[in-house]
């Protein structure tokens, strides 16, 4: 019963719920199975880390988006998941979970070959031979798209309002400012990779341009090839007078849906998501769940 609640309670969860899960579970086999085998985490995990050299890269192709679900440290995994948790439920307050998703994998992407583009072009980078794990970029782009998408939205932060711009400006400051100075340079360029892509992105938003739409036809193909076909029985269908009529009418009522969207985002834009009326608010989840 207890596998049961669990079960019905990860398939009832949002998005980043679920992909807080998936990195904790991730995390969490390849300890134990590192402990049992007498092994090192990254012993275990070498094939789906991110690879700085391109020629290596070419053999493991696929780790240009696992190495987004490996963590190899406790602390790692810890803020990277509280980060996104954090700004993840921001973004569902006004997006739907596809949108969501396409952000924090494309994110993901881009960092990754941020990285490998830097540890190939940059001389500093010569005689390093290392590899790249963890979901920062993703969680980096997450944070950067919302910041630029709203950027006057106040949050709390201890006993301070803040504002999403002043975080998003804030941490990407810091991180440009560490890759001098840090051991960890190869995460930091990640970080940036994902940054870019996640401004770029609300910019594009911003302007009426999803750049994302192609990504998601490709979520929704190969959801479809988990999906059971159908069958449906043939139906002969005739046509009305007034069937004309009334599809007119709906394309202007969706006409209408959107344009009530649009005004909504246009006043988060401007004055932050806590400037929406409870209708307001009510209206943009309901249009966030259809789409």
């Amino acid at each position: 019963m207890a596998a049961k609640s669990l079960t019905y309670q990860y398939k009832t969860a949002n998005i980043v719920t679920k992909i807080i899960v998936i990195n904790a579970a991730i995390f969490l086999i390849v300890r134990l199975a590192a402990f049992f085998m007498n092994l090192k985490p990254i012993e275990l995990t070498r094939w789906f880390a991110l690879p700085e050299n391109i020629s290596d890269f070419i053999t493991q192709p696929w780790s240009i988006l696992t190495y987004a679900f490996i963590h190899h440290g406790f602390f790692h995994v810890f803020f990277n998941m509280y980060m996104l948790y954090w700004f993840g439920r921001i973004v569902l307050n006004l997006f739907n979970a596809k949108r969501f998703l396409t952000v924090y994998l494309l994110g993901a992407i881009s960092g990754g070959v941020f990285y490998m583009l830097a540890y190939n072009v940059f001389p500093v980078f010569a005689n390093s031979n290392g590899i790249l794990y963890g979901a920062s970029a993703g969680v980096t782009a997450i944070m950067i798209f919302i910041a630029t998408f709203t950027p006057n939205t106040e949050v709390m932060i201890i006993k301070w309002r803040v504002k999403l711009w002043q975080i998003g400006l804030t941490l990407f400051l810091l991180d440009l400012v560490r890759i001098s100075i840090s051991e960890n340079a190869g995460g930091l360029l990640s970080h940036v990779g994902g940054a870019i892509f996640g401004y770029f992105y609300a910019i594009q938003m911003a302007k009426g341009n999803d750049i994302g739409k192609w990504f998601e036809n490709i979520m929704d193909w190969v959801e479809g090839l988990f999906l059971p076909k159908k069958k449906k029985p043939f139906k002969k269908v005739h046509r009305t007078k007034s069937a004309a009529p009334r599809a007119k009418s709906s394309a202007k009522d969706v006409s209408a849906h959107q344009k009530k969207v649009d005004a909504i985002l246009d006043k988060i834009g401007k004055s932050g998501y806590d400037s929406l009326t409870k209708a307001e608010k009510d209206f943009l989840f309901k249009a966030g769940k259809q789409d």
